[in-house]
C-alpha cells in the first residue's frame, strides 16, 4: 500500500479567514505560535499564505515590523494581516508580534535558530547531524506541548479506558507508531489492534460500536486509507480520535478528539519523519492516562504479561 504521507501538501485549502476560523479562534500561548503557523500554512492559499511563508522565512524581522511593513513585505495588506492574526488565534497583530517576539527569543538563548536554520551538508561529521537531530526533536517537543491540548487527551483516556475494543489506523511510518501504542495498551490489558492494510482496517472497523475508540494516525491528515478507516468506525458510532500535525486537515475534520503534534523537518528527515517522535511522545502521554484511569486492572495486566516472558530473559553471567 502506498503512504500518501511523505510527499503530499498538508491540509484542505483555505482561502479567507471565515474558512479558517469555521471552529472559532483559539487563543495561543506565546510557546506555540510558529508551531501553528508551520502548521497551519500549508492549509492557507493566496495572500495569507504569503503572510505565513514571510513570518516564518524570518520570524525576528516579523516580530520588529509594524502591521504596514510585513504587509509591504509579504505583498499584502493591514487587512489581510489582521485576518492571518485572527486565523492563528490572536486578536490583533499586536499579540501576534508579542508572541513571536518571545518564542525567537528563546530560541535564539537556546541556540535553535542556529542549529535548526542549518542545513545538513553530506559532508557533515555525526556529531554536527546528532546535535542537528537533537535540537529539531527539541523543539518539536516543546512545539508539541505547547499545541496540545491536554482536555482532549484527558477525553481521548477516558473514551480509552472505558472501551470494549480499541481499533488504531495508519500507514508506512504511522502504522509503525501505531503499532507500538496497540503493544503498550496490550500490556495493561486493553483490547486493541493496529492495523494498516486498509480492507482488513475497513472490516475490523465495520464491527466497531457505540462504546469502542478508533485511533487514526496520520501527520499530514490526508492518508486516504486512514481518513476511510476511521470514518467507517466513526459511522458504526465509534468514538474517533485522531493524533495529526495538521487540525484542520480531512482526518481531524472527521473526529471526535483532535490530538496536534508539531515537527521540525531536517535536510534528511521531512516533516512526516520528523513528527514520529512527537507522536510517539503524544501516545505515551495517552496510554499513561489510560493506565491512571484503569490503574488496578493495568497494574495487575502488566505485572501478569511481564511475568510471562520473564523466562524468555537471559540470565545475569549467562553466555550464549
Amino acid at each position: 500500500m502506498v503512504d500518501h504521507e511523505v510527499d503530499t501538501p498538508a491540509g484542505t485549502a483555505v482561502v479567507d479567514a471565515d474558512a479558517v476560523d469555521r471552529r472559532g479562534a483559539v487563543i495561543v500561548s506565546s510557546d506555540g505560535v510558529l508551531a501553528r503557523v508551520r502548521a497551519g500554512a500549508g492549509e492557507l492559499t493566496g495572500a495569507l499564505r504569503r503572510v505565513a511563508e514571510h513570518v516564518l522565512s524570518d520570524p525576528e524581522a516579523a516580530a520588529r515590523a509594524t502591521i504596514v511593513e510585513l504587509a509591504e513585505r509579504s505583498g499584502t495588506s493591514p487587512a489581510t494581516i489582521t485576518r492571518f492574526c485572527r486565523a492563528m488565534g490572536f486578536e490583533g497583530y499586536a499579540d501576534l508580534r508579542l508572541g513571536i517576539a518571545a518564542e525567537t527569543g528563546r530560541a535564539r538563548s537556546a541556540g535553535w535558530t542556529v542549529d535548526i536554520g542549518r542545513e545538513i551538508q553530506p559532508s557533515d561529521p555525526l556529531s554536527r547531524v546528532l546535535d542537528q537531530i537533537m535540537a529539531a526533536d527539541t523543539r518539536a517537543m516543546h512545539d508539541t506541548a505547547a499545541l496540545l491540548d491536554l482536555t482532549e487527551v484527558e477525553r481521548a483516556a477516558v473514551a480509552i479506558a472505558g472501551a470494549s475494543r480499541v481499533n488504531i489506523f495508519g500507514a508506512s511510518g504511522s502504522a509503525l507508531v501505531g503499532e507500538e501504542m496497540q503493544f503498550s495498551l496490550h500490556r495493561i490489558g486493553v483490547a486493541a489492534w493496529a492495523w494498516s492494510d486498509v480492507h482488513e482496517g475497513l472490516a475490523s472497523a465495520a464491527l466497531l460500536g457505540v462504546g469502542d475508540v478508533a485511533l487514526g494516525i496520520s501527520h499530514t491528515g490526508q492518508t486516504r486509507e486512514t481518513i476511510e478507516m476511521l470514518a467507517e468506525a466513526g459511522s458504526r458510532g465509534a468514538t474517533t480520535v485522531a493524533l495529526t500535525g495538521f487540525p484542520r486537515s480531512p482526518l481531524a475534520e472527521l473526529a471526535d478528539i483532535v490530538l496536534v503534534t508539531a515537527s521540525q523537518a531536517t535536510t534528511f528527515r521531512p516533516d512526516a519523519l520528523s513528527a514520529r517522535h512527537p507522536q510517539l511522545v503524544v501516545l505515551d502521554l495517552l496510554y499513561i492516562a489510560v493506565a491512571q484511569r484503569t490503574h488496578d486492572r493495568a497494574h495487575a495486566a502488566f505485572r501478569r504479561t511481564a511475568q510471562a516472558v520473564d523466562g524468555h530473559k537471559a540470565e545475569k553471567g549467562a553466555t550464549s
